[in-house]
C-alpha cells in the first residue's frame, strides 16, 4: 500500500463485486447530509488557496491540486450521467453510464479506469477558477439528485450497479481521500470527523470483494475501532475469529491507500486479521 491512486475510490477491473447494501437506519439516511458537509469543508479549503497553491503538486501522483479537483468534478458529472440514464442492466449492456461507460464513450475503453480518468483530466485541464466552479456546480447537483432518487434504484457505476445511498457513500469516501491529497502537501489541517464512520462501513462491507481479488475465501472479520466521536465503532459479528482494532482514522487511511498498514496504529488478531488489513479498501479495483 503505497502512494495514493489518482482515481481514488472508484477504480474498476476484475473480481466479483457485489454492492455492499446499506441497511435502512440512521447512518444510511445521514450520508447525503454528511456528503454535503464533507464537500463544504473541501470548498472552504479550496476558497482559501491562491493560484500558486492551486497549481502546486498534490499527493496524487502527477496531478496538481487543480487536477484533483477537476477529477472530482468529472466524477460528479458521471454521477449525474448515470442518474439521467435508464435501468442499470441496460446501461451496463451498452458499456455503462458510469465510470467505465464514460471511458468507453470517450474512446478510452481499452484503458484501465485509472488510466482513462488520468487521460480525461489531462485533456480537460483549465484555469483554477474554472475548475473550481465546474466542481461546485456538479457536486451540488449530484448530491441533490442522489438524495432525490428512488432509494431502490440500481445505478451503473465502476465494478457493479449501486443504489443511491451506496453511491453517495463512495462519493464521500473519495472526496475525503482526495481532501488528504490536497491538504497534506500544503500543510493544511484536515481533521478527522465522525463522517469517517461511513468510510469504515464501506471498507468493512467491501472486504469480501477485496479478499476475493487476492484469491482468498470470504471470511468474517470484525472491526473494533476507536471512533472520532469517542465511541467504539464496531462492524462485524461478535463470533468473528479475526479482528482489526485501533483508530478509525488509521483504518480509513489504510483502506484508501493514504497510509501504509505498517505505519498505522492498527492491531490485528486471529487467523485472517493480517490479510484483512493488507487488503482492505474503499474502492473496487
Amino acid at each position: 500500500m503505497g502512494a495514493p491512486s489518482n482515481a481514488g475510490a472508484h477504480c474498476a477491473s476484475g473480481g466479483r463485486y457485489h454492492e455492499p447494501v446499506r441497511e435502512s437506519n440512521g447512518a444510511s439516511a445521514r450520508v447525503f447530509d454528511d456528503l454535503r458537509a464533507e464537500q463544504d469543508r473541501l470548498e472552504a479549503i479550496l476558497r482559501s488557496l491562491d493560484d500558486t497553491a492551486w497549481r502546486s503538486p498534490s499527493a496524487a501522483p502527477t496531478w496538481s491540486v487543480a487536477d484533483v479537483v477537476l477529477h472530482l468534478a468529472i466524477s460528479e458529472e458521471m454521477v449525474l450521467a448515470t442518474l439521467a440514464a435508464g435501468d442499470a442492466t441496460a446501461q451496463l449492456g451498452a458499456s455503462g453510464a458510469g465510470i467505465a461507460g464514460a471511458a468507453a464513450h470517450s474512446g478510452m475503453g481499452g484503458m484501465s479506469v485509472d488510466a482513462a480518468m488520468d487521460a480525461m483530466v489531462r485533456a480537460q485541464r483549465a484555469d483554477p477558477p474554472a475548475v473550481f466552479e465546474r466542481w461546485r456546480a456538479s457536486r451540488h447537483r449530484a448530491v441533490d439528485a442522489l438524495a432525490a432518487a428512488d432509494p431502490a434504484r440500481s445505478l451503473a457505476w465502476a465494478a457493479a450497479p449501486l443504489r443511491p445511498v451506496t453511491l453517495a457513500t463512495t462519493r464521500l469516501a473519495e472526496h475525503w481521500a482526495h481532501g488528504i491529497d490536497i491538504t497534506e502537501p500544503l500543510g493544511i489541517a484536515f481533521e478527522d470527523t465522525s463522517r469517517l464512520r461511513h468510510v469504515v462501513w464501506l471498507a468493512h462491507r467491501t472486504l469480501p470483494y477485496a479478499l476475493s481479488l487476492a484469491g482468498l475465501d470470504s471470511v468474517e472479520v470484525r472491526f473494533v475501532l476507536d471512533g472520532v466521536d469517542g465511541d467504539a465503532w464496531v462492524f462485524g459479528s461478535d463470533a468473528a475469529e479475526s479482528e482489526v482494532s485501533g483508530p478509525a482514522g488509521d483504518l480509513c487511511r489504510v483502506a484508501a491507500q493514504r497510509m501504509p498498514a505498517e505505519r498505522s496504529r492498527l492491531v490485528t488478531t486471529g487467523p485472517h486479521g493480517d490479510s484483512a488489513l493488507a487488503l482492505v479498501r474503499t474502492y473496487a479495483a
